[in-house]
């Protein structure tokens, strides 16, 4: 399904000008989607203050963790689909304007159903993010630069969680309260919307309507020409659906999204409260917490870099596998010093920061490079819409099931055990991946 994006004799001046909209695309999908973050992030910092301003528990906090986790499911399965027939940039401009006015709103309430409601429709709009990423890239990079590219812009969702445990701490630190950890994110992600929609184009086709651009020369649809398309666009997007269940690496991958999002949520999640119930003070563990997403940008880059360079059977799961083995025992040591508290904190801390090493290259991948490898530019966002979409579904079980579990089955040490196996879980299933791709490319 992989469509070749070669461009068709443009002159040495459009070449420049494509050039420079590729690049400047490229750092408005990079850079808004940190701003993504920015919408997204701060809950996890403001649960420690929530449950000190109203005495929730960790069970109570985690419903609405949970309940947003399955709405955000639910975005992925009908907006990956839409950006691809709509467009990429579009459905990334809407995710983010339904981003802002919703943290907005957030601040206003008080009672967990209110909560829980808001957020949610706060994470259907953020689920379109990455599909109009996704599908946006597939549109300006060749195939051949999937891992590289898709391994230096999903440091996006990761610097954005470094950026915005460090910002939100900061914020605490001022003493703005819980309601400014949603205002302020709001306020400059407006000035990043108005960057990114004026700075970046849906695909060399917006730039110049006369270049034919690869396998996607000619689809592209007048405004006016939209209402009777529909019916065509839905069993267009039903059939690259058919297509892509066919793939057995397809059907391995909703598996495997569906495990190690359990892993990612419940650090995305629970990491600062997790610190706060260890004994650090809100700032100090809204700090410390940006230790994960910091070193898993470094992980991404690499598994990127290294899968384009020395992968050369195009299997690029079995490097996955030994770095999810490294998770494994970096949860469980972890579990292992959690009960000591504080006395091994810089221990802890450190082992944090080398399970996102190992985490996130191996879940960068999954609806990144390997959906672009799978499903090329003009399935992408069905692609990693569905994958996301399962994955987020297992990180709604974990989001809640986290906090269940740290306040009645043996704290937080009982949680990092089963992380740890749930890590296991996965190297293993990872390998199976590379093992059925190797024998698939053995017999071909």
């Amino acid at each position: 399904m992989a469509t070749s994006i070669a461009l068709k004799d443009p002159t040495e001046d459009q070449r420049r000008i494509l050039t420079r909209w590729r690049i400047s695309t490229f750092w408005v999908m990079l850079v808004g989607y940190i701003g993504y973050y920015l919408c997204r992030g701060n809950l996890p910092v403001a649960v420690p203050l929530l449950s000190k301003q109203f005495g929730y528990t960790n069970t109570e906090l985690g419903i609405i963790l949970s309940v947003s986790e399955l709405m955000y499911a639910v975005g992925k399965f009908t907006t990956g689909p839409f950006a691809d027939r709509i467009g990429g940039k579009k459905v990334f401009m809407i995710g983010m304007v339904g981003a802002i006015v919703f943290n907005l709103i957030f601040p206003s309430l008080s009672s967990i159903l209110a909560f829980t409601i808001v957020w949610s429709l706060c994470r259907y709009f953020l689920s379109m993010g990455w599909g109009g990423i996704i599908k946006t890239i597939g549109e300006w990079y060749e195939p051949e630069k999937n891992g590289t590219v898709m391994g230096l812009i999903s440091i996006n969702f990761q610097f954005g969680s470094v950026l915005v445990s460090i910002f939100c701490g900061a914020l605490i630190a001022w003493g703005v309260g819980w309601k400014g950890l949603f205002y302020y994110p709001a306020a400059i992600v407006s000035l990043l919307a108005l960057w990114s929609f004026f700075a970046s184009k849906e695909s060399p086709q917006d730039v110049f309507t006369g270049i034919r651009f690869g396998k996607n020369a000619g689809k592209k649809k007048a405004l006016a020409d939209f209402g009777k398309e529909k019916k065509e666009g839905f069993a267009h997007s039903l059939n690259i659906l058919k297509t892509l269940f066919k793939v057995p690496m397809f059907r391995q991958l909703l598996v495997f999204s569906f495990v190690i999002h359990i892993l990612r949520s419940i650090f995305l999640f629970w990491t600062p409260k997790f610190l706060v119930d260890l004994g650090q003070g809100d700032v100090k563990a809204a700090m410390t917490s940006a230790v994960f997403p910091l070193l898993g940008c470094i992980g991404t880059i690499l598994l990127g870099w290294y899968t384009d360079r020395f992968v050369k059977n195009g299997d690029r799961t079995r490097i996955m596998s030994w770095m999810l083995f490294g998770l494994f025992l970096s949860l469980l040591a972890t579990a292992v010093l959690i009960p000591m508290g504080l006395k091994h904190e810089v221990g802890i801390i450190v082992l944090l920061g080398l399970s996102g090493f190992f985490l996130y290259g191996p879940y960068s991948m999954s609806a990144g490079a390997l959906s672009l490898d799978i499903a090329g530019a003009e399935g992408a966002g069905t692609c990693t819409g569905m994958i996301d979409g399962v994955g987020y579904i297992g990180g709604a079980v974990a989001a809640w099931g986290a906090g269940i579990m740290s306040d009645h089955f043996g704290g937080w040490s009982q949680v990092f055990v089963v992380l740890a196996f749930t890590g296991l879980f996965t190297a293993l299933w990872t390998f199976y991946m590379s093992w059925h791709f190797r024998k698939g490319k053995s017999k071909s």
